[in-house]
């Protein structure tokens, strides 16, 4: 009996590798052909040494830094809030997190053009700088849900009431609690939050082609509309970015404090 499970599950495993595997490297086959008649990296040579690649790429990681600082000063207060004096609002701020699951990405920047355009009140929203700054605050809206619920998860796993008792009664004020107690105690799911902030960012294509943003999503997108090779090329080297992200999330996991607090 444990010989059949054991078969089942490597074959499922197999036939899972194998349907993930396989297009990655099809994918990368097509992507060495740009070349007739062999296999080169030109296609590579061609994506690297383009500068559009560069400066929209180097956009994209400034404009992900912020939206993960942003999503970390929203959110991580605002969880430990809620779990600490608040719980009957979890619901409430739960569902409320979920809402940009469900409402468009085009909404939410068309919103942002209405109130926000150049007959807005504000004439800073009108400039360049301004327009970035309604980009970062919408893929921090975008980042919501799964930054909200990755902290969440990282506060259940520690005792905060007690963390916090402590910290008073050593005269600890708020903002000490929250960014010498809290934040690293939940490091790791702050991490995977940020983690998947900047894999949304770097894939996203409506804010930043609506905001007229030199952003990366609609530098992709012009490539595939325009070329054949280069974009294969571009998406091993986005998968090879996210992984290398999940890479670092991991070794970091190994240096981040562990609490001895359990949760009651």
């Amino acid at each position: 009996m444990k010989q059949g499970s054991r078969f089942w599950a490597w074959l499922v495993f197999g036939v899972g590798t194998t349907y993930f595997v396989l297009p990655l490297l099809a994918t990368f086959e097509f992507s060495l052909r740009k070349r007739r008649g062999e296999y080169s990296f030109d296609a590579y040579r061609s994506v690297f040494g383009d500068p559009n690649f560069q400066t929209t790429f180097t956009y994209s990681v400034v404009v992900a830094i912020f939206t993960i600082l942003l999503g970390v000063l929203l959110v991580v207060p605002t969880a430990y809030w809620i779990r600490l004096r608040l719980p009957n609002l979890r619901p409430v701020i739960e569902f409320i997190t979920l809402l940009p699951l469900v409402i468009p990405a085009i909404v939410i920047v068309f919103g942002y053009i209405r109130m926000f355009g150049s007959n807005s009140t504000l004439p800073f929203l009108a400039t360049a700088r301004g327009t970035d700054a309604l980009l970062v605050i919408g893929y921090a809206v975008l980042a919501l849900p799964y930054m909200y619920r990755a902290v969440d998860t990282g506060l259940r796993t520690i005792d905060v009431r007690t963390l916090t008792e402590a910290a008073q009664i050593l005269g600890a004020g708020w903002t000490t609690i929250i960014a010498r107690i809290i934040l690293p105690n939940v490091l790791i799911a702050v991490l995977s939050g940020a983690f998947l902030s900047f894999a949304i960012v770097i894939g996203e294509f409506t804010m930043a082609s609506l905001l007229n943003r030199p952003a990366f999503g609609p530098y992709l997108q012009n490539i595939g509309a325009n070329s054949a090779y280069e974009p294969s090329a571009l998406a091993l080297i986005s998968f090879a970015i996210t992984w290398g992200c999940m890479s670092l999330i991991q070794i970091l996991s190994r240096f981040a404090p562990r609490s001895a607090n359990r949760p009651n």
